[in-house]
């Protein structure tokens, strides 16, 4: 295998969708920690029992950046390294890699190690791995691929639907108040990334008419659409990432849509019924 693709579990994009004869992709599991209990991001991490651990537990969850250890080992594999991590606003993922890379120079000598920091989360650092993994199918160039990657990250868009807010509230990211009221009135807020920050885009009663506003700003704001794979992830809420899919079929022409499962740090601040869908 020449070509080696290492993300971190931030990424909601399957092993399995990306394998193929040119490269591979490896997942590094952020830590996540709920009062005294400590959950590897992985494979392994059984997220009915980590959901239901989170929803019961008065305090929020702790999450952090895997260490460079974890990425040097990785980096060991393949003639060519791409890295896509979490944004650098979101996590101190990306400086872990970075770290590893040098790690990696001083200790092994020169290889093509390249870093990048999706300035997004979720389904949205998966996007950018599908855009890696086409690029490396057609056999271009690696300087080239940095090129077009960095392009791509900058003109891409993740938006989210939350039903709850629970997580958010517990560790401060939202007022309780606000969270509270927005539950009482079934506001949903349609949220979005602004440089690697979180932003809310607009608001909407009830979720359906989230739905159709959601697909109303990504067709204003995405005059390439033609060109583009939508990924949609959630947390348990196959359905609504169903109805989302269709409602974007209904309305616009993308190359293609795919739903996938999300995985653990994900599942921690999107709650229990959140969409992500990124483009």
């Amino acid at each position: 295998m020449v070509n080696h693709i290492v993300t971190d579990s931030s990424c909601d994009v399957s092993k399995e969708l990306i394998d193929c004869e040119t490269h591979t992709l490896t997942h590094v599991p952020l830590n996540l920690q709920i009062e005294d209990k400590v959950y590897l991001d992985d494979e392994n991490l059984n997220l009915d029992d980590y959901l239901n651990h989170m929803e019961s537990s008065p305090v929020g969850v702790k999450s952090s950046a895997p260490s460079p250890n974890l990425f040097l080992d990785k980096f060991k594999i393949g003639e060519n390294v791409f890295t896509v991590t979490i944004s650098s606003k979101l996590s101190a993922t990306y400086q872990s890699a970075i770290t590893a890379k040098d790690m990696y120079m001083e200790e092994y000598g020169k290889k093509f190690i390249h870093v990048f920091d999706s300035l997004t989360a979720s389904i949205g650092v998966g996007v950018v791995v599908m855009k890696l993994s086409e690029l490396l199918k057609k056999g271009t160039e690696t300087t080239e691929i940095v090129s077009q990657v960095n392009q791509f990250i900058k003109g891409m868009r993740t938006y989210f639907i939350l039903d709850k807010f629970d997580n958010l509230v517990k560790t401060g990211r939202i007022n309780p108040y606000v969270a509270k009221i927005a539950s009482f009135l079934n506001v949903k807020p349609i949220c979005g990334d602004n440089e690697g920050e979180i932003k809310m885009v607009d608001k909407a009663r009830g979720y359906t008419k989230a739905v159709k506003r959601l697909v109303q700003i990504i067709k204003e704001n995405t005059p390439d659409i033609e060109s583009r794979v939508i990924g949609i992830t959630h947390v348990k809420a196959y359905e609504k990432a169903l109805a989302l899919k269709e409602e974007l079929l209904a309305h616009l022409c993308a190359k293609d849509i795919l739903i996938q499962e999300c995985r653990g740090i994900t599942t921690t601040y999107g709650n229990r019924g959140g969409v992500v869908v990124a483009l």
